[in-house]
């Protein structure tokens, strides 16, 4: 069994309004809901094996505000500059490349393509997540599905069951 956990970066600062997308960082809000994020995902048994990531500065900060919560050895975290602002299909076709030596994957990315690929992958699950889920994906928020595949090749559309859908602003 496979997990794919797919969390949206935190929320943006928009300060500087003239500053290249690529290159906001987070605000203070993003901030705190990537360290709730992390804990959580510690807490939970949600560490994963591997980590890509976008490229985008917002991304990288809320990657190092989560791994800041796992204990060492933290897992491996991999630049994966075509996530940034990609579709869910681009996504996809990331995830698919995974090597089978992976077990739990974490991307770690935008929207839309984020709330797209979630959306396109899962199959079954709870009813109150899936309608959560559909409704939006905030930033920060987490989806964690589970594929009954041994390669990440074997990962299709409705193959997922959304284990669950957590909102940071949920997080304590």
């Amino acid at each position: 069994m496979l997990t794919l956990s797919l969390l949206r970066h935190g929320k943006s600062s928009w300060d500087d309004p003239d500053l290249e997308d690529r290159l906001r960082p987070l605000a203070d809000r993003g901030r705190r809901a990537a360290r709730k994020m992390g804990a959580y995902m510690e807490r939970h048994g949600l560490v994963p094996g591997l980590i890509l990531y976008s490229d985008a500065v917002r991304t990288i900060e809320t990657l190092e505000l989560v791994l800041s919560e796992f204990p060492p050895p933290r897992p491996p975290a991999q630049p994966e500059p075509a996530l940034y602002l990609a579709p869910a299909s681009t996504m996809l076709e990331i995830v698919q490349r995974t090597p089978p030596t992976v077990q739990h994957l974490l991307v770690l990315g935008h929207n839309p393509g984020m709330h797209g690929l979630a959306l396109h992958l899962t199959g079954s699950g709870l009813r109150r997540d899936i309608a959560t889920m559909a409704t939006k994906f905030p930033t920060c928020a987490l989806a964690v599905l589970t594929f009954d595949a041994i390669s990440w090749s074997e990962v299709r559309p409705a193959g997922g069951r959304l284990n669950r859908f957590v909102l940071p602003r949920t997080l304590a």
